[in-house]
């Protein structure tokens, strides 16, 4: 039995955590953002409560349809995600190793179901992020938004990915029409590697013809309007992202 009350959330006790967690089993969506706020603000820090949670979470997944329970597995993917800094989260695969694994099951489950590309991409996060794929289980979600911001490795200069429904380029200034576009270079099928060949084959696999597009994009190389410099758009986005400004 958790003893809630020796455990810490971000505002301190994680008294009121069980309580929480029930209003979020009856109401995932509008619950979202308070969950977070004390588990896992900003998305990228974690607490003794927010492991502990992880149990409850898998249980709530379990007991829905495929289709519906995704917002307890991206919350439980989040916390996972986030324990590498956290103090307290450096044995979580071991302490964790059994909901964890159940975790992915349920995720795989997911994947398969009928869901709208957004959801689907923050799964495929969650997956990775389940199986201890370090970087993309906390970048890959810039495919729901599709949009990416760099800088030129070579000038500097600021440029805006566009990876989705508005197509496929690097531009020199933000939005549809912004000065210094250029097509982005997808990476072909049979090029892409560890885990970019493993997104890409399952979102196919999955039916999600254009979310595998988004990944060949993504892996692949992007043109600086300004300079000409063409440069890996993968190992760009990483470089640039304070949590893994040392990763390539």
């Amino acid at each position: 039995m958790t003893d809630w009350s020796q455990l810490k959330d971000a505002f301190g006790s994680a008294d009121g955590v069980p309580a929480l967690l029930d209003r979020f089993e009856a109401a995932p969506s509008s619950v979202w953002p308070e969950l977070m706020d004390r588990l896992c603000p900003q998305l990228d820090s974690a607490f003794t409560a927010s492991f502990a949670a992880l149990p409850r979470l898998a249980r709530i997944a379990a007991a829905q349809e495929p289709e519906q329970r995704s917002w307890a597995l991206i919350a439980a993917g989040v916390i996972v995600s986030c324990a590498r800094r956290s103090p307290d989260g450096s044995d979580i695969r071991t302490t964790h190793a059994s909901t964890i694994a159940e975790l992915a099951g349920l995720t795989d489950e997911c994947l398969g179901a009928a869901l709208e590309p957004q959801t689907y991409v923050l799964l495929l996060q969650t997956a990775l992020a389940f199986d201890g794929v370090t970087v993309w289980d906390e970048l890959l979600d810039g495919l729901v938004e599709g949009e990416y911001e760099v800088n030129c490795p070579h000038c500097g200069v600021e440029i805006f990915l566009t990876l989705g429904d508005a197509g496929y380029f690097s531009s020199t200034e933000e939005g549809p029409d912004g000065e210094g576009r250029r097509p982005l270079r997808p990476k072909a099928p049979q090029d892409l590697l560890g885990p970019s060949e493993r997104l890409h084959q399952r979102a196919m696999s999955d039916g999600h013809k254009e979310v595998a597009e988004g990944i060949a994009h993504l892996f692949g190389d992007a043109e600086c309007g300004d300079c000409g410099t063409v440069f890996p758009v993968a190992e760009r986005v990483v470089a640039q992202s304070p949590q893994f400004d040392q990763a390539n």
